[in-house]
C-alpha cells in the first residue's frame, strides 16, 4: 500500500494526489449519476409515457447485471490491473449515454434504447465499482482507509444533493437530452482522471491464474459465508438494499404525480434530502472513535431508520417537509454505516482475495435491488406511489435490528483481521 498513514491537516488524504485524482473523478462522474436519476424516469415518463412497473424495469436493468456477472467479475479483477478496468469501464458509459442523448436530440428515443443502455451501463457498473473498490488499498495505507471512505461517501453524498438539482435545472432550462450530454461528460472526465493516476499497482498473481474461475469464486462465496461479521452485514445490507431501491424507484412518480411537484421542484426535493448523505459522512469518523465502530454501526441504523415513516406523508406545500425530513435522517445513517463499513471490508479482508470478497459481497447485496425495484414498480400500478411509499418506508425501517441481533452487538470495534481461515 501506498502512501503516508493517518495525514493531518484539513486536506487530510486529499494531499495525496493518485488519491485526490481517483476522488475528483469519482466525485464528477456521481454528479452525472445524480442527474441521470432525474432525467431518465422523466424520459420514461413524459417522453414515452411509462407506467410505473416500466419505470421499475427500467430501475432493475441498471441493477440486474450484478445477478449475472458479479461473480466472475470478481475473480477476473483479482487476476488483472485494476486501473484498466476502471478506465474501460467509464469509456463505454460514456459512449453508452452519448448514444442515448443523440437519440434524444434526434426524437428518436425508445423505450427499448433506455433499457438497453441500462442494462449495458449497469454492466460497466460491476466491472468498475468491483476494481475501485479493490483499488482503494493500493492507493492508500491501511491507517488511512476509513478517512478516505470518508471523503469518499462524503463526495458521493455531495453528488446526490448537487446532481438531482443540477438534473432539474438542466430539464426545466434545457431539455431532458441535455442531461444525458451532462453524464456522458462526466464520465469521460472520470476516465481522464484515472488514466492520471502514477502509483505501481501491484497484481496478485500465482495461484489465482491457475485456479479454475469456478473454484475462486467459490473461494469468494464461502469465505463471506463463513464469517459471521461479513455474513451478517451482507444480511442487514440486502434487506435494506431491497426496501431503499423500492423507495427510490417509486419517489419520483410518487412526488410528480401524486404530491404534483414540478421538474426542478423534484431536483431540489432530492437534493435536500441527500443533504443528510454529507452529514453522515462527516459523523462516521467521531461516532466510531467516540462509541466504537461495531457500535457506532448500531446506533446510526437503530436511530435513523424508523425516520424514513415520515416521507409517506408528503403533501404539497408544507407537507414537503416529511419527504424531507424523512429522507435527510435515514440517508445520514445509510451513509454513516456505509463509511465504516466499506472501511472494515477493505482492512479485514486479504489482498490476494479482495477483488471476490468485494464482487460476492457487492453480488448478494445487490441480488435484492432488481427485484425491490420490480416489487415497486408493480405495487405503483396496484395500490398507487403512496402505498407503496407506505410499503417500502415499513421495510426500511427495522433493518437495523438485523444487525442489532448480530455479533457486533458484543463488541466495541470491528475485528481488523479474520478469525478464520478459508480455503
Amino acid at each position: 500500500m501506498t502512501g503516508a498513514a493517518q495525514r493531518a491537516g484539513f486536506w487530510g488524504v486529499l494531499a495525496l494526489r493518485d488519491f485526490r485524482l481517483l476522488w475528483t473523478g469519482d466525485a464528477v462522474s456521481g454528479i452525472g449519476n445524480g442527474v441521470t436519476t432525474v432525467v431518465l424516469p422523466l424520459i420514461a415518463l413524459r417522453e414515452l409515457d411509462a407506467s410505473s412497473f416500466q419505470i421499475g424495469v427500467l430501475a432493475s436493468a441498471v441493477w440486474l447485471p450484478w445477478l449475472i456477472v458479479g461473480l466472475p467479475a470478481g475473480a477476473w479483477i483479482d487476476r488483472l490491473p485494476r486501473r484498466p478496468i476502471m478506465m474501460i469501464a467509464n469509456a463505454a458509459c460514456a459512449l453508452f449515454f452519448a448514444s442515448l442523448a443523440i437519440a434524444g436530440f434526434l426524437e428518436a428515443m425508445t423505450y427499448g434504447h433506455l433499457l438497453l443502455v441500462a442494462l449495458l451501463t449497469g454492466t460497466a457498473t460491476v466491472f468498475f465499482q468491483a476494481a475501485y473498490h479493490s483499488y482503494l488499498p493500493t492507493v492508500l495505507a491501511e491507517a488511512d482507509l476509513v478517512e478516505g471512505n470518508s471523503k469518499i461517501q462524503g463526495a458521493e453524498a455531495a453528488t446526490r444533493v448537487i446532481g438531482p438539482s443540477v438534473g432539474g435545472l438542466v430539464v426545466a432550462t434545457v431539455g431532458l437530452a441535455a442531461g444525458l450530454v451532462v453524464d456522458a461528460f462526466t464520465f469521460a472526465f472520470c476516465f481522464v482522471c484515472i488514466w492520471l493516476i502514477r502509483v505501481q499497482e501491484t497484481v496478485h498473481r500465482g495461484q489465482n491464474q491457475r485456479e479454475p474461475l469456478r473454484r475462486q469464486i467459490a473461494l469468494g462465496l464461502r469465505f463471506v459465508a463463513g464469517d459471521p461479521y461479513l455474513r451478517s452485514i451482507v444480511v442487514y445490507g440486502t434487506l435494506l438494499n431491497f426496501g431503499l431501491t423500492g423507495y427510490s424507484t417509486i419517489q419520483i412518480v410518487f412526488l410528480e404525480k401524486t404530491v404534483g411537484v414540478g421538474e426542478f421542484g423534484l431536483g431540489l426535493l432530492l437534493a435536500i434530502a441527500g443533504v443528510g448523505g454529507i452529514v453522515g459522512s462527516m459523523i462516521a469518523r467521531p461516532l466510531g472513535r467516540r462509541f466504537g465502530t461495531a457500535r457506532s454501526v448500531l446506533i446510526c441504523q437503530l436511530v435513523t431508520g424508523p425516520f424514513i415513516l415520515l416521507a409517506p406523508l408528503t403533501t404539497y406545500g408544507a407537507g414537503l417537509f416529511w419527504f424531507c425530513i424523512g429522507g435527510m435522517v435515514t440517508v445520514a445513517g445509510v451513509v454513516s454505516c456505509n463509511v465504516v463499513l466499506g472501511s472494515f471490508r477493505q482492512s479485514y479482508c486479504p489482498p490476494d482475495r479482495l477483488g471476490r470478497v468485494v464482487a460476492t459481497s457487492m453480488f448478494l447485496l445487490h441480488s435484492s435491488i432488481p427485484l425491490g425495484a420490480l416489487t415497486a414498480g408493480y405495487l405503483g400500478d396496484a395500490v398507487g406511489p403512496r402505498g407503496t411509499m407506505w410499503i417500502m418506508a415499513c421495510l426500511i425501517a427495522p433493518c437495523g435490528l438485523v444487525l442489532l441481533f448480530s455479533p457486533l452487538r458484543g463488541i466495541r470495534d470491528l475485528p481488523s483481521r479474520p478469525a478464520i481461515s478459508v480455503r
